[in-house]
């Protein structure tokens, strides 16, 4: 059943009082907070085809060889079956709370933990007793290694690539279920119950252990603080697929190497896609602020005390997953409002009567979106958004990796091309043009225009809404409302957030040029 809006908003600062909670709580116990509730999942389809959709980052869905198993008629495989009633006659509490905990659908479970680990490592680095920063560098962009700072275009990437990475592993995995064509243990063996909902699908490589596999190895690149819990998840869910009667040991071992395969190909692109060089270097942020003095422009400042380096001003080039470089260029937003023009004036203007005259409805909205420090960031919060309607349809654990990965795919691109265009013009923040403004959120550490939140609401809405049509006005209105936040919290114009969603709907253009030829049904 669909939330209606107001049930979402409500749900929406429920969601983001956990995230703050959660960056308080997570360094100290490594729980991981969840928040949609998922249900034994029942898919309403095997997407039997899904072998033969169109791959992004392998050349084939078969590039990985799986071995054939060995038959079912076999004294090896019989032990396996064995062993699995074994297990099920001896099932302790715990073992049932992880199976119960798994059922809901792997996919899903696993975005939840991404989204809690972004929350937990979204913390800006601290300055030394001296004023100064602990730079990162080229072989650490975000700071820490061990502690990297998950912001906006850190979150973008990384969802990105988790979800690619479990998409095309799982593709590979579809591929070889209906080659091999193995029943599950469950419908081999009328004695093995089966403890959670069993379909038809094959059962070997299993689908549990491509997604453990897979997953695992790709937070542990980019959460490396998280290396022992993320790798004590994916045992939790390999163990559970086994108890549960939909795997035998070896469906797990095939899915195990499979997954960790699939990340090794899309781990050695991650390297390469020219995150190394986002943070820049002291003499590149100076040109920066010289290009736009030259140009007549008040350039941004940093507004924290004591000042911080720009957050990735050289993001802009790191490798967008679904556009070229032109056409990321070809799609970028106008010249902003002359920072000495009329309409900046009016602009700022704007800004400061509506954070002076803000009604509850609107500080409200504020918070809502908020998404800042302690939090899963703007992505994270479309993630949230599109895990409800994943849900509420059953999709396949294949098909629900699909729609994660177009939406966050679009939302890295808009990272990408937003972050190119806020360093291209070096926009000053409102506060900045008049010290009288007062914010109501925390005012991130970058240039002004465009709006990042309305580029990633943009396009994480018109991803949505192609892939749920019914609530495609439900998404626009609630990307419409992210953007007006910004306003409402006096950290932007209103042409930042007039030409950010604008220039979200054509960066998103490109994932669903992708979407629309990729095979799948």
């Amino acid at each position: 059943m669909q939330m209606s809006m107001t049930d979402r908003a409500m749900r929406g600062m429920r969601v983001f009082a956990i995230g703050v909670l959660s960056a308080a709580v997570l360094s100290c116990d490594k729980a991981i907070t969840q928040t949609e509730d998922l249900l034994p999942l029942t898919a309403s389809s095997t997407d039997a085809t899904a072998g033969a959709w169109k791959m992004i980052v392998l050349t084939s869905a078969t590039q990985v060889a799986v071995p054939a198993p060995t038959a079912v008629s076999s004294d090896a495989y019989k032990a396996e079956l064995a062993a699995i009633k074994a297990a099920q006659n001896a099932l302790t509490p715990a073992q049932s709370e992880r199976i119960n905990y798994w059922a809901g659908g792997g996919v899903l479970r696993w975005n939840q933990i991404v989204r809690g680990l972004v929350a937990r490592y979204n913390l800006p680095p601290a300055p030394r007793d001296d004023g100064s920063y602990v730079f990162p560098d080229a072989n650490n962009p975000f700071g820490d290694p061990a502690f990297p700072f998950a912001n906006p275009p850190y979150a973008a990437r990384a969802y990105s690539y988790i979800a690619v990475a479990q998409y095309e592993a799982l593709k590979a995995a579809w591929a070889y279920k209906y080659q091999y064509n193995r029943r599950s243990p469950a419908r081999a063996d009328a004695e093995i119950r089966q403890l959670v909902p069993i379909s038809d699908l094959p059962s070997y490589p299993s689908e549990e252990a491509v997604l453990a596999g897979v997953t695992v190895a790709m937070m542990q690149t980019l959460f490396p603080a998280a290396v022992e819990e993320v790798t004590k998840r994916g045992a939790d869910q390999r163990e559970a697929a086994l108890l549960s009667g939909k795997a035998t040991s070896s469906d797990l071992a095939a899915g195990l190497a499979l997954g960790r395969s699939v990340a090794t190909l899309v781990l050695a692109r991650m390297t390469a896609d020219g995150t190394g060089n986002a943070i820049g270097n002291a003499a590149q942020w100076k040109a920066l602020a010289d290009s736009a003095s030259a140009r007549g422009e008040t350039p941004w400042l940093s507004l924290e005390t004591p000042a911080r380096p720009p957050m990735l001003p050289n993001f802009g080039a790191v490798l967008a997953w679904s556009a070229t470089p032109a056409e990321l260029a070809a799609a970028r937003p106008p010249a902003p409002f002359a920072t000495a023009s009329a309409q900046m004036k009016a602009e700022v203007a704007e800004v400061r009567s509506t954070v002076e005259n803000l009604s509850t409805a609107q500080r409200a909205i504020a918070q809502k979106w908020n998404d800042g420090a302690g939090t899963y960031t703007p992505p994270g919060h479309w993630n949230d958004i599109a895990a409800d309607h994943i849900r509420d349809a059953n999709m396949s654990e294949v098909r629900a990796a699909r729609a994660f990965a177009l939406v966050n795919m679009a939302m890295h691109d808009a990272s990408v091309a937003c972050w190119e265009a806020k360093y291209k013009y070096f926009n000053p923040r409102p506060s900045q043009l008049d010290p009288a403004i007062r914010t109501d959120i925390g005012l991130p550490n970058f240039p002004a225009y465009p709006s990042g939140h309305s580029t990633f609401s943009a396009a994480a809405a018109d991803v949505l809404g192609y892939l749920f049509p019914a609530s495609s006005s439900e998404f626009h209105a609630m990307a419409a409302e992210a953007g007006l936040s910004r306003l409402y919290g006096g950290i932007h114009y209103m042409n930042d957030i007039t030409e950010g969603k604008t220039h979200g709907s054509r960066i998103a253009a490109f994932t669903l040029r992708r979407a629309q030829a990729d095979g799948a049904p």
